[in-house]
């Protein structure tokens, strides 16, 4: 049933996966599902929603990443993390939570679906140092655009950009960026049967 949700819902976007990508995303869903009745990792309580609330609305944010190391900060269960890291298998993903349940999720979902391009670590944000040079910082966690540039600064130089997953569109928070911080560019994202606005929100340093 999952299944043939996820197929109908991927026809209404551009985005073309495997049917091991396809199977990845419903088993994610059914971990998901299962480890929140002990775990309580999302409010979202059942797995048809799940796939349009947090599948889909993760999923279209794959186009928009060409980079090949990405930081998602405080990411929960995997969202848009392990979504995104499915449908980019050639694309590194570091996963970044301070609750140890969380984590101990990630690597087991990291480990049942096979992803050797998931790195899932129990750090603040403040206090994590990334081994490679990373290409941008993702997140849907944080309440503000300002926050998200205070709390990442450190985790990106010049060439890297933040993405900031969004609802409306922030034009407020736009206009109180701190200073070294530039607005490059939004995207408005379409989700199939997600009654919402959606928008990508990527900024840089100056």
């Amino acid at each position: 049933m999952l299944q043939q949700q996820l197929t109908t819902l991927l026809a209404q976007t551009d985005i073309a996966l495997t049917e091991k990508q396809q199977q990845q995303l419903v088993q994610y869903v059914e971990l998901l599902n299962k480890w929140n009745k002990a775990y309580n990792l999302t409010s979202v309580r059942l797995p048809e929603e799940m796939m349009v609330k947090h599948i889909m609305d993760s999923l279209v944010v794959a186009p928009h990443l060409p980079g090949h190391h990405y930081i998602d900060v405080g990411t929960g269960p995997g969202l848009p993390g392990i979504v995104l890291a499915i449908a980019l298998p050639d694309t590194q993903f570091v996963l970044l939570d301070s609750l140890g349940k969380r984590v101990r999720f990630l690597m087991h979902v990291k480990h049942e679906l096979g992803l050797d391009n998931v790195t899932p670590v129990q750090s603040r944000v403040e206090e994590y140092q990334p081994s490679v040079k990373l290409d941008g910082v993702l997140s849907r966690a944080f309440a503000s655009l300002q926050d998200m540039v205070d709390w990442c600064s450190h985790l990106i130089d010049h060439s890297g950009k933040f993405i900031a997953l969004k609802g409306v569109f922030p034009s407020e928070e736009l206009e109180s960026l701190p200073k070294g911080v530039k607005f490059e560019q939004k995207i408005a994202l379409e989700v199939p049967k997600l009654d919402a606005q959606r928008h990508l929100i990527i900024l840089s340093k100056d």
